[in-house]
């Protein structure tokens, strides 16, 4: 601001002193002030345009991060929280997992005994399926 009323200030002594010195017309110096003048007012409006714009930005992002900050500080205990009620659940349920555990390793060893034989005989199937195929092939060209 203390610029730009040193360059008007300038401008007038310039524009007065050309009007002197060379006998100007009055309105062709007040047209030349009024031209510097529009000329610094487009220049600081520009200028504070430019200077309000990079304001924003910077409290958008400052906001954003402040926002982000204390969004994790308010969900840090519940994750704790969290993540003490999953280890205290877990603690409580091993035996009950260990129990089913004893109780069904009988039942897929049984079943196993089961299915075994039946896995072998079709294992063997598909394997002499598989020679029958080949016998009824064409021999290959050589």
């Amino acid at each position: 601001m203390k610029v730009s009323l040193v360059f008007l200030l300038l401008a007038v002594a310039y524009g007065a002193d050309a009007m002197s010195v060379e006998k100007r017309d009055i309105q062709d110096g007040v047209d030349r002030i009024t031209k510097l003048v529009r000329e610094m007012s487009a220049s600081l409006t520009d200028t504070t345009k430019d200077v309000v714009e990079k304001m924003k930005a910077s409290e958008v992002a400052s906001t954003a991060q402040n926002y982000m900050e204390g969004s994790k500080a308010r969900m840090q205990p519940l994750v704790e929280k969290v993540q003490a009620g999953a280890a205290q659940l877990h603690e409580q349920l091993r035996p009950f997992i260990a129990n089913i555990e004893d109780e069904l390793k009988p039942l897929t060893q049984n079943v196993s005994a089961h299915v075994k034989p039946l896995t072998d005989m079709m294992e063997t199937f598909f394997q002499q399926m598989v020679k029958h195929t080949k016998a009824m092939l064409p021999p290959a060209p050589q």
